[in-house]
């Protein structure tokens, strides 16, 4: 819970006005509160009054809180909007890292910056009634330029990012989507347009009609979804392109509607680890921040072939049924046995319905598979990326569904059989 401070309630408070305001806040940082659980909120506060420092908060929280992680919003977005006498400069500290003289010297906790979008957006109208003395300081944000910093960081390298752009960049990558298209299986539902026939149903409507065949019930494949399996490197080399990642594939593992049955997900270095459980947490902060601790590789040395064995040996036949799909990132620089990375790249190949490889080194123009280890697994993939950029990852939400997509593994083949590789 949010720190303890006392709260200050001014001579002419406008309370429902400002409890409407801190719902609307509450929900544009993801908590699901409509127009009844304002109007509970105003009446609860009515009937229960607050003569201690926590009834207010815990009145509220009765009122929009009823999911654990639910918690740590509420808390983050009740102290800036509440309790903090600084919370707008504090907000703007965070989300504009260039501005001096309000910054603080601390990180963020777990949701506050989300808390902080929520409350920046609609700023003028959803402050609480402010003194005579703030209404004459004004803060004048120039967007002008925002679509344009947009379309720039769209094609920058995460690893060029400053401080700024690499804040943007994950708002940016929150509102990317990954779609998939079903799978036909060959279970069928009731369809008139479909091509099989419902014996069963047939005859049991035959049946009802004393034996008398009138209709013809026909079947159509049932679509099912399939999972998505990713293998993230936390390498030294591939750190700063694993985090970026990772924010895209917390964003699709908690998007509605986006088509796959379950989203698992591996970080590996020197050994595997499954963070899965962890970013199904809502609040993407406390998710990596909990992913983070439960990796203990990372930036460290890579070893790709035995973290491969691992996968395969441990988790392919839970996690790699119902054709799933497999995403790797990785850069593929391995000192290991490439013979062996060979083997486990194809067995991962044969378990998958279809393999993507994410490789940052494709952004240069020059790349070719020279690397022992790169040379060792393109040949066992599907589809070989660039996964350095926000736009290669808007790229990759384009072809996902395209059994005939390659990306560029078709000129590197050539390039490898042609004998260019060391």
């Amino acid at each position: 819970m949010a720190e303890q401070l006392a709260l200050d309630i001014p001579d002419n408070p406008k309370l429902a006005q400002n409890i409407t305001h801190f719902a609307r806040a509450l929900r544009k940082a993801g908590l699901p509160i409509g127009t009844g659980r304002v109007v509970d909120a105003i009446r609860a506060v009515q009937a229960a009054g607050f003569t201690k420092k926590t009834d207010f908060y815990w009145t509220l929280h009765a009122c929009f809180v009823n999911r654990p992680e639910h918690r740590t919003v509420f808390a983050q977005v009740f102290r800036l909007y509440w309790r903090d006498p600084r919370y707008l400069e504090h907000m703007m500290s965070m989300m504009l890292p260039a501005i001096r003289g309000v910054q603080e010297d601390r990180k963020a906790d777990a949701a506050e910056k989300r808390a902080a979008e929520a409350l920046l957006e609609g700023v003028e109208r959803d402050l609480p009634e402010a003194s005579e003395q703030e209404e004459e300081t004004e803060l004048e944000i120039d967007a002008s330029q925002t679509a344009s910093s947009e379309e720039r960081l769209r094609s920058l390298d995460f690893e060029q990012m400053s401080t700024a752009e690499i804040a943007q960049a994950k708002r940016m990558l929150a509102r990317l989507t990954l779609p998939v298209k079903p799978i036909e299986s060959r279970r069928g539902q009731a369809s008139h347009l479909g091509h099989r026939i419902d014996r069963a149903r047939t005859l049991r409507a035959a049946m009802r009609q004393g034996g008398e065949l009138r209709d013809i019930a026909r079947l159509k494949p049932k679509p099912r979804w399939p999972n998505l399996v990713v293998l993230c490197d936390i390498s030294g080399s591939m750190s700063q392109y694993s985090r970026m990642i990772l924010h895209f594939l917390h964003t699709v593992s908690n998007a509605k509607g986006a088509g796959w049955a379950k989203v698992h997900a591996f970080t590996f270095g020197t050994r595997l680890t499954n963070i899965t459980r962890h970013l199904q947490q809502r609040d993407v902060d406390a998710a990596l921040a909990a992913a983070g601790a439960e990796a203990q590789d990372w930036e460290g040395g890579t070893r790709i072939g035995e973290c491969l064995h691992a996968f395969n040996r441990d988790w392919s036949r839970r996690v790699m049924g119902q054709g799933a799909v497999v995403l790797l990132i990785s850069d593929g620089l391995d000192r290991g046995d490439p013979d062996a990375l060979g083997k486990e790249m194809e067995r991962l190949h044969l378990s998958a319905r279809r393999l993507i490889w994410l490789n940052p080194l494709l952004r240069w123009d020059g790349f070719a598979p020279k690397a022992h280890g790169v040379a060792a697994m393109l040949p066992h993939v599907d589809s070989f990326r660039a996964g350095h950029s926000i736009a290669s990852l808007e790229g990759l939400a384009a072809v996902i569904s395209k059994p005939d997509d390659m990306g560029e593994k078709a000129r590197l083949m050539t390039a490898l059989s042609g004998g260019t590789s060391a």
